[in-house]
């Protein structure tokens, strides 16, 4: 058999094709939500196309999961992620809105962060049309968008104001040029590769960005007490593994509520594969009740 081409040997339309179309076969299927709506919200350099995904039955204003898809910064939509978007929504009965930020590298580093950040803001303005409580919002996300939801979240903190329930990151990159046990000892084998990040952070973040910024690397922040708790989903074999509980200890030690569910036998984007790995749906669902728990008690 011929090996498999490696994402940073094909054509950045093809390796995005194939992202999405790995993400559509193994996604979740027929998760039975209530309304889904497509709707644009305005941000700094144009509109962020947005889906609603509201729970089943769903009346009054509701919880909100503000969402980042994944895909290192270059790869990933509103499609790609629609069947975990759902199944967030069913699982947690809250709504979902997927913002879908622009990519890199024909949008660097900072359009993504930007794009989320506006996209936060504006939903929380305009929660009583969106039927969402702007009291009860949450920020979350997998890989490259655990990173962003990390970032508004210190964002929120900084600029003040806007006060977040519950920030959910699924194994996110946390630190651009950091050497942990993890990235060493997982950099060829397990989904994603070192060489892969290399490719991905180099698009998103290339020459003339500092990576040492809290804004690109959120484990690289200074004060992170008083941020809102964090369920922090992390996989053994990732080479993301450190760096992602590195960021869940910082906010601990720092008194920030921290949940820590680590998944010692998978790999990272685990949660991808619904059709084929039950722990997968079990990781969802859990991390779903947590978030939820959270927007209840906020």
């Amino acid at each position: 058999a011929m090996p498999r081409p490696k994402v940073w040997d094909i054509p950045l339309d093809l390796m995005r094709q194939s992202f999405a179309g790995m993400m559509e076969l193994t996604g979740p299927k027929d998760v039975p939500v209530g309304k889904v709506d497509n709707f644009t919200i305005p941000g700094p350099a144009g509109d962020i196309p947005a889906r609603a995904y509201a729970p089943i039955a769903a009346s009054g204003p509701q919880p909100v999961l503000v969402y980042f898809h994944g895909g290192g910064f270059v790869a990933g939509n509103l499609a790609s992620h629609d069947g975990l978007c759902r199944l967030f929504t069913a699982e947690g009965g809250f709504k979902v809105i997927a913002v879908d930020y622009r990519l890199a590298p024909e949008h660097p580093y900072p359009a993504a962060m930007d794009d989320a950040w506006a996209a936060l803001q504006w939903i929380e303005a305009n929660a009583a049309e969106l039927g969402v409580d702007a009291g009860r919002i949450a920020v979350g996300g997998d890989s490259a968008g655990g990173t962003l939801a990390a970032i508004v979240t210190q964002l929120a903190k900084e600029k003040g104001g806007l006060k977040l329930a519950c920030q959910l990151l699924m194994f996110p990159f946390t630190q651009l040029d950091g050497e942990t046990a993890s990235l060493h000892e997982f950099a060829v084998g397990y989904f994603l590769e070192r060489q892969a990040i290399e490719y991905f952070t180099g698009l998103y973040a290339p020459a003339g960005v500092d990576r040492s910024s809290p804004r690109v690397s959120p484990l690289k922040a200074t004060d992170v007490a008083g941020l809102p708790p964090a369920y922090v989903m992390l996989a053994g074999y990732d080479p993301l593994h450190d760096e992602g509980l590195a960021y869940a200890e910082k906010l601990r030690a720092a008194g920030v509520k921290v949940t820590v569910a680590d998944y010692p036998d998978l790999v990272h984007g685990f949660i991808y594969l619904q059709t084929v790995l039950p722990q997968a749906h079990e990781a969802v669902a859990q991390a779903a009740k947590a978030v939820r728990a959270s927007l209840d008690a906020a």
